[in-house]
């Protein structure tokens, strides 16, 4: 026999010859040493691994209703007498609400939210609005006249 009848495989290595599928040298595999000990009676092995399959098991409907106890509220709006005294007090100063907003350097549509009680509130924005205007719109007394700050 010349070596032109050989078949040479590239990476491939021979086993030794006795060699089953489980490697020869290597000894049994841990599922093999199990089941010699009686430790485990059957394969269970992950049929359906990378396949997407129903989970058994998982109950959806109760996971959904979870989901939408857990649900973070809404922020809070800014109150409707919150809104009332902005107007009232633009409105006493002859202001519009852009000349409101270029006034305290926010755009027109941030005073008609404010306004009509649909803006989240700021206190940076409402504390611009207390000095412009001049009236409390923070706390209690809500609409009453701001009170020019004490100097000590």
């Amino acid at each position: 026999m010349s070596d032109w009848d050989t078949t040479v495989k590239i990476g491939y290595k021979a086993r030794p010859a006795g060699s089953g599928a489980g490697g020869g040298d290597r000894g049994p595999t841990a599922l093999e040493r199990s089941k010699a000990v009686g430790a485990v009676t059957e394969n269970n092995r992950k049929i359906a691994a990378g396949h997407n399959t129903n989970h058994a098991g998982v109950d959806h409907a109760r996971l959904a209703k979870i989901d939408r106890e857990n649900e973070v509220a809404p922020p809070p709006k800014v109150a409707p007498s919150v809104g009332k005294a902005i107007g009232q007090a633009r409105q006493a100063k002859g202001l519009t609400q852009k000349d409101l907003g270029t006034k305290i350097n926010e755009k027109p549509q941030v005073i008609a939210e404010y306004e009509s009680g649909k803006a989240i509130p700021n206190p940076q924005i409402l504390g611009k609005m207390e000095r412009a205007l001049g009236v409390k719109l923070r706390g209690r007394d809500i609409g009453a006249p701001l009170a020019p700050p004490s100097k000590k």
